[in-house]
């Protein structure tokens, strides 16, 4: 019989640190509380007092905020919003594969700015806008950034924030990983320092459950207005019955608690998989970020990428690619996600990828 497979590849919670007890009763005390309200069509802007929670978190009025059927559903409003054919976007290099997949879609001309340990190269994206570059949008990841693990120094927020008043570009700043820190200090949002030059995106995905999809976009209110319409004309209202239970669940004593077992699980996943990278694959390169789901893992640069992503599919392991999130490049780089996997998996996993890597090595140099 084969051994089970292990995945690295999906950025979602395990079973054992979502907090489903928590969420039964909130989901009861919703229908108590709102009985009509969960079970209508509701408006496009989303369950009325998850609005007005969302807005009060960021400091804002409810007009600032639109509530999605998740994140990527915000993403899609935005970007349908924003970016016409032809327009240039930002992106970090790598970046999340479904964010390039989108702006290819929308026939944007994506400007891939390439990604270090505190973030985005600013000094990169200054060169190519004194250059002439002309971005609509700039997508940033700024916590435990997807796929990298990677977060944004405040010095470059700020320095973000400096080149998009002075180049007249918009920040979309992506953020459902902020709440998942398990080390190091929280850091204000770009939405904080200058809320007219920002449109913020977050999930209750990674910190709640992703089984809810609810996901919101909090933006000026013109712009939040034209988010408005198009979600109107696109399904009426998001699920009433989701944001309720969300809403209930998030103003409960519950809440804090679920986010403290989702980082207790996070830091020790981590920091399991950085041992056991260090003690078996010792040619790898990462850093053990500070939160979130993700770890940047890269080999040596004649390491044939695919060849590896086969040879552990044959030992049962799943990882995604590093090309995968990247215009070009990443074939040497994959990225481990280790939320979904408990530290025993963690450790036959890179086993696995070790011996993978192992016979890939020892093929390419039969071959050399």
């Amino acid at each position: 019989m084969s051994a089970a497979t292990i995945s690295f590849a999906r950025g979602a919670p395990s079973l054992d640190i979502v907090d489903v007890s928590g969420l039964a009763v909130a989901a009861q005390a919703a229908f108590a509380a709102d009985p009509a309200g969960l079970t209508g069509y509701g408006t496009a802007v989303g369950y009325g007092p998850l609005r007005e929670w969302i807005a009060h978190q960021h400091d804002v009025s409810p007009d600032h905020v639109i509530v999605t059927n998740g994140s990527m559903q915000a993403d899609a409003f935005l970007f349908d919003t924003l970016v016409q054919a032809g327009d240039t976007v930002v992106v970090e290099a790598p970046t999340y594969d479904r964010t390039l997949l989108a702006l290819r879609e929308r026939g944007a001309a994506v400007l891939a700015i390439p990604l270090e340990a505190d973030g985005i190269d600013v000094g990169a994206l200054e060169r190519a806008l004194s250059a002439g570059a002309a971005p609509t949008l700039a997508h940033i990841i700024p916590n435990f950034q997807n796929p990298a693990g990677y977060t944004l120094s405040l010095q470059k927020r700020r320095a973000l924030l400096g080149l998009a008043a002075e180049y007249g570009f918009t920040i979309f700043e992506d953020d459902p990983y902020r709440e998942v820190r398990f080390s190091g200090e929280s850091l204000p949002t770009m939405l904080s320092l200058d809320p007219a030059r920002v449109v913020y995106a977050s999930s209750f995905s990674k910190i709640v459950c992703p089984g809810v999809r609810v996901g919101y976009l909090v933006g000026q209110p013109e712009l939040i207005a034209q988010i408005t319409r198009l979600a109107t004309n696109t399904y009426i209202s998001p699920s009433m019955l989701a944001q309720g239970i969300v809403n209930q669940f998030v103003r409960s004593d519950a809440f804090s608690a679920a986010i403290a077992t989702v980082k207790s699980a996070l830091a020790q996943r981590a920091a399991a998989l950085g041992a056991a990278l260090a003690r078996e694959l010792p040619d790898a390169r990462f850093q053990i970020p500070d939160g979130g789901y993700f770890m940047w893992v890269q080999l040596p640069e004649d390491t044939d990428g695919d060849a590896l992503h086969a040879a552990a599919l044959e030992r049962g392991l799943q990882f995604v690619k590093g090309s995968d999130f990247l215009i070009e490049g990443g074939a040497s780089a994959l990225r481990i996600a280790y939320s979904g996997v408990s530290v025993a998996e963690i450790d036959e996993g890179v086993r696995r990828l070790a011996d993978a890597y192992a016979a890939v090595t020892a093929r390419a140099d039969a071959a050399a």
